[in-house]
């Protein structure tokens, strides 16, 4: 249940990472989200091997 939760969430941070990418935001919220978004995506995995 929470690995299907975090990866959504991975996805929403994706998918803003990429829209903030197309309104030409300041890098830093940019790279922000990408990380975020990896962080949500290992954790989802983590938690479907335990």
């Amino acid at each position: 249940m929470w690995s299907i939760l975090l990866m959504a969430l991975g996805g929403l941070l994706v998918g803003g990472a990429i829209s903030l990418r197309r309104q030409k935001a300041h890098k830093s919220w940019i790279v922000v989200l990408w990380v975020l978004a990896g962080l949500s995506l290992l954790a989802a995995y983590m938690l479907t091997l335990r």
